[in-house]
């Protein structure tokens, strides 16, 4: 005789031990969904389809959710054939998962059945790989998690130019100015992989405009733009360089350029008010001035708060302004 509450507690059980993004301690307190999920527009099928669908859960839209799962279930068959299976093992386990949430256990078992991994101890890289990207999207306060999920990645597939791209991105954002940037040479290293990727050049090029290497920096810069002038990725690091070197038209010009294809970044609106800002100082110094950069910053600072005011965590950066001199002596010039 079938006993369903058996069933379901060993499919309960077994739901427990798969690697897939709702076991990976991923809290809905850390990261603001909303923007998540617009940003996962900008990206490719296939990470929109992984991401997107733990993203649609937590917002409570389950059939959302599995539509996801299934269009990214699609796409890694097309994109990696034979290899599918390997890619597919943190999708099984979501779908697994999502099935058990929805109420069709056999399902949900059925799932479960199709997944299989390394041990408990050391994971396929393809599961390492997926959770590193996971880690690097949600929340700033795992990037370190994603640094050791790729490394591990790598420790098996030494050349994969997703996991190197990704390792690479993940250094960029937690790495301070120092004599030995393991940043830049990881970034050097995804580029021998991937030589025409446009974002990593452009993140190369920022690193090396701190070092003062800016003869090598704008022949990357000039690589980024022709391989892919629009890219919203492309064009902030481009005007983050640009800013950097005091250049703040030309930084100006390529952050509004990326804000027509982005217009929900933070990140953008941050650097925009920091270039009016200065601006701003730059033509008080020199009188009389315009006070058009006092009017463009106040507009993007009102923007950058009301993302601040929605969801403190949304982007350290912001964090970072609302401490900084730059909010505070700007607080006092909006109309």
């Amino acid at each position: 005789m079938f006993d369903l509450v058996t069933f379901i507690k060993d499919t309960c059980l077994r739901l427990q031990q798969l690697q897939c993004h709702f076991t990976w301690d991923l809290k809905k307190d850390e990261v603001d969904l909303e923007n998540l999920s617009t940003r996962l527009q900008a990206h490719i099928q296939l990470q929109l389809g992984q991401h997107g669908a733990v993203t649609r859960y937590l917002q409570d839209q389950p059939e959302e959710a599995l539509s996801l799962l299934n269009q990214s279930e699609e796409t890694i068959l097309e994109w990696y054939g034979d290899e599918s299976e390997r890619r597919l093992i943190v999708t099984y386990g979501d779908m697994a998962w999502l099935k058990y949430h929805t109420r069709d256990y056999t399902q949900s078992q059925s799932y479960c059945q199709r997944y299989t991994t390394g041990s408990s101890t050391s994971l396929l890289p393809e599961v390492y790989g997926e959770k590193a990207w996971t880690y690097l999207k949600f929340s700033w306060s795992s990037l370190s998690k994603a640094i050791d999920c790729f490394r591990k990645a790598l420790e098996v597939q030494t050349r994969d130019s997703e996991w190197n791209a990704g390792y690479a991105i993940a250094l960029f954002r937690t790495e301070q100015v120092s004599e030995e940037s393991l940043a830049m040479k990881q970034l050097r290293f995804a580029l021998e992989i991937s030589p025409d990727d446009a974002v990593l050049q452009s993140m190369l090029a920022v690193k090396l405009g701190s070092y003062k290497k800016y003869e090598e920096a704008e022949d990357l810069l000039n690589k980024a733009l022709k391989t892919d002038p629009d890219n919203p990725h492309v064009s902030r690091y481009i005007g983050k360089y640009f800013r950097n070197q005091y250049r703040l038209d030309e930084s100006i010009d390529m952050l509004e350029r990326a804000l027509k294809r982005a217009d929900q970044s933070p990140f953008i609106h941050h650097q925009l008010a920091l270039c009016y800002k200065r601006k701003k100082i730059a033509e008080q110094s020199r009188k009389p001035f315009s006070n058009q950069s006092t009017h463009r910053h106040a507009a993007y600072l009102k923007v950058l708060l009301h993302f601040n005011k929605h969801n403190s965590k949304l982007n350290p950066a912001l964090l970072l302004h609302r401490r900084g001199a730059v909010l505070e002596a700007s607080l006092h010039s909006l109309p």
